[in-house]
């Protein structure tokens, strides 16, 4: 199985990447995991990533693509864990993934001469994850023994937005307190928002808080989009206290 996240959103760059894949392991099955990362948005993948890999079977490859330093002297790297395989630019994407996991090998993908220098997805990560699925791991590249480390930061009762869903809540990396109203410090803006454990108990227009399904706190507002209010972007620190 491989896994596809990117910030292709819906255009021929995802179709292309299964085309690939496909005329190397024609048997292979194709899962999107995600294609709605913001453009760009190394944090947000991170984010997803590790929050969703524990969900698919084992042995599945996950090919990940969102890659602002593409055509550049970045590495491409592929990864096996005691679990799963990963593949993707060593810009710091995998590593909150991989930090949890038993890393059992590193490679250093090789990129051909006639790559594009802006679609790796297609002549680079879709290659290699084909590869990975008909069991040539050991033929992406040279070993090599470390990648690129992104940490997401987090210092108690600091973090940061990691995501903005697309109903507009915007997603922290802290996880919710005992409390029945928090206060919010977010975007040079101070707030007073109320818990509410679900969307349906908070009022009409309010800015409130609940907890999200990856067990940390979300912005949100009662049938509308909590960040047309707020107007903030992933890495975006923010203080819940």
């Amino acid at each position: 199985m491989i896994v596809l996240l990117t910030d292709f959103g819906q255009s021929e760059y995802v179709g292309v990447m299964k085309g690939v894949v496909y005329s190397i392991a024609s048997d292979a099955k194709i899962v999107d995991l995600c294609h709605s990362i913001s453009p760009q948005s190394i944090i947000e993948a991170s984010w997803l990533l590790k929050n969703n890999y524990k969900y698919f079977p084992e042995g599945a490859t996950f090919c990940c693509v969102v890659d602002p330093g593409v055509g550049t002297e970045r590495k491409a790297v592929g990864v096996k864990t005691d679990k799963y395989y990963f593949v993707g630019p060593d810009n710091g994407l995998l590593w909150e993934t991989l930090a949890e996991q038993k890393i059992i090998d590193i490679r250093e993908i090789a990129i051909p001469k006639d790559a594009s220098r802006t679609f790796h997805g297609r002549d680079v990560f879709a290659k290699a994850a084909a590869n990975i699925d008909t069991g040539n791991f050991d033929e992406l590249g040279e070993k090599i023994s470390e990648i690129e480390k992104l940490e997401l930061y987090k210092e108690e009762r600091k973090g940061i937005v990691v995501r903005i869903d697309r109903f507009g809540n915007v997603v922290t990396n802290l996880a919710k307190q005992k409390k029945d109203k928090y206060s919010v410090e977010i975007a040079e803006k101070e707030y007073t928002m109320r818990y509410c454990p679900n969307y349906y108990t908070a009022k009409e227009g309010e800015l409130f808080l609940v907890e999200g399904s990856n067990n940390t706190l979300e912005i949100s507002l009662k049938n509308g989009n909590a960040n047309d209010k707020l107007n903030v972007k992933t890495g975006e620190k923010v203080k819940i206290s």
